[in-house]
């Protein structure tokens, strides 16, 4: 059987064993964790979510527990509540609540070793989807930059071994070994933005633009790298402005510059994102907070960012 883009992608891969496959079912993840168990025998686990929000849930994790039998593949399974809460989007709710309890499987799988990386399925159509939904979105270069191929978070190492390769490319790989997957009716359900984008948007780029894929990826590249200079220069910043960052010190930086520093601080040390309209607020009053009496207090992210005494603090909204 000749190379494809699959076993071309799986054959640069290279993670610290033993390994965890996110696995939903799905054609992305089945694949991937197949191509992982046949290289690394023995070396793979895979961790299954389910997030209980629609019926077919029980259907999916005995469908996953059934190919990870038939292919001697460990599989762990957790339950999480992904329900949103008011003006959260259902899809970030579910993603926050699916990397969490992969994250916490991964922390207590031994077999014999700790693992220390997970592969995710996402390949070069989700990438695409991606930077199409944050350019809806007026994103700035943190949602440009899309997935990256590696990332470190949580003290764990997680990979995208397939962002390069087409959805259609993998679909054939396993069509080629017989191998049958789960689909997710929501996936073709309409009122997401991005099961829109697939069905419309992506055979429209196919017809007119066939190397788009390769195009946005570049695109994407370049704009993580300027995001990277950036959390340089943000990081140099908060050293100098100290944390809590002075608000002397904020108001001697440029407007952009100190947006840039705010976002980065809130990100890094509180693990809050603000809203552009919430962080340009924030920097204009700390420009004009230059007396003692003059006060400072604005929901920022998922919290509260205030005044104390000379200094700026963020405190995480009381639930």
């Amino acid at each position: 059987m000749m190379n494809t883009a699959v076993d071309v992608a799986l054959a640069r891969f290279q993670p610290r064993l033993p390994l965890a496959v996110a696995y939903s079912g799905g054609a992305d993840s089945t694949a991937l964790l197949l191509a992982c168990a046949q290289r690394w025998p023995g070396r793979v686990h895979a961790i299954h979510v389910h997030h209980g929000l629609q019926p077919a849930a029980d259907a999916f994790e005995q469908a996953c527990r059934a190919f990870c039998a038939q292919i001697g593949v460990p599989l762990s399974v957790g339950r999480v509540d992904a329900r949103h809460r008011c003006g959260e989007s259902p899809e970030d709710a579910a993603r926050r609540a699916r990397y969490e309890e992969i994250r916490r499987i991964a922390g207590a799988i031994r077999s014999p070793d700790a693992i220390e990386d997970i592969a995710l399925a996402h390949h070069a159509d989700d990438q695409v989807e991606t930077l199409l939904i944050a350019l809806s979105r007026g994103a700035g270069l943190p949602g440009l930059a899309a997935m990256p191929a590696v990332a470190e978070r949580s003290g764990l190492r997680w990979h995208r071994p397939l962002l390069e390769v087409p959805a259609g490319a993998i679909r054939e790989w396993l069509r080629c070994r017989g191998v049958r997957w789960i689909e997710d009716p929501t996936n073709a359900d309409p009122q997401y933005l991005r099961n829109r984008l697939r069905a419309t948007v992506l055979p429209a780029l196919d017809a007119s633009l066939p190397q788009f894929r390769a195009l946005f990826a570049r695109s994407a590249r370049h704009a993580a790298e300027a995001q990277g200079l950036l959390e340089e220069l943000a990081r140099e910043d908060l050293e100098r402005v100290g944390d809590p960052p002075a608000l002397a010190a904020l108001r001697l930086l440029s407007e952009p510059r100190r947006r840039n520093l705010l976002r980065f601080w809130l990100r890094t040390r509180h693990g809050t994102t603000p809203t552009a309209a919430q962080l340009s607020e924030l920097s204009r009053q700390i420009a004009h907070c230059s007396t003692r009496g003059h006060g400072l207090r604005i929901r920022v992210g998922r919290g509260l960012a205030e005044r104390r005494g000379d200094c700026l603090v963020w405190m995480p909204e009381e639930s």
